[in-house]
């Protein structure tokens, strides 16, 4: 005889983020202004997804990657698990440039396309691609068409 494990899947609060501004998103700025509190200073790359209601209100940020100064790995299993677990309308992922320049590289557009197909499979749309870098600056993946 063999056993199968069963499991429980959840989703756990793990803390909140205090922010000024509203939760929703009307716009590329309203997007980054929310990344930029939460991983605008880091020293090397994080790769964020904020979970958006069908409201475009955001719901939740996760840490999908911690990478090293200049790159992250992210697969679209992890941006996707907890906008599933979330029940998510829509997603807007977001990283930083430790230095400093948010002028997103081919890699950057190669993984956001990948997002995007995923995306389409599950029925949960990304919305925009943020790449933060330093003294408020921010690129939109939307706004320069590469989605």
């Amino acid at each position: 005889m063999s056993s199968i494990t069963v499991v429980r899947v959840e989703l756990v609060k793990e803390r909140s983020l205090e922010y000024e501004g509203s939760r929703l998103i009307r716009c590329a700025e309203d997007a980054a202004n929310i990344l930029r509190g939460y991983i605008g200073n880091a020293d090397r790359e994080m790769f964020v997804v904020m979970v958006l209601s069908a409201k475009h209100i955001v719901n939740a940020i996760n840490t999908v990657s911690l990478g090293i100064l200049d790159s992250s790995i992210v697969h679209p299993r992890e941006v996707f698990k907890p906008a599933i677990l979330s029940n998510a309308a829509s997603v807007i992922v977001g990283h930083n440039h430790p230095s400093g320049d948010p002028e997103p590289s081919p890699e950057d557009v190669a993984v956001t396309r990948r997002l995007v197909d995923a995306g389409k499979i599950l029925g949960i749309d990304v919305l925009d691609h943020i790449v933060i870098g330093d003294e408020g600056r921010f690129v939109s993946l939307k706004a320069r068409e590469l989605l």
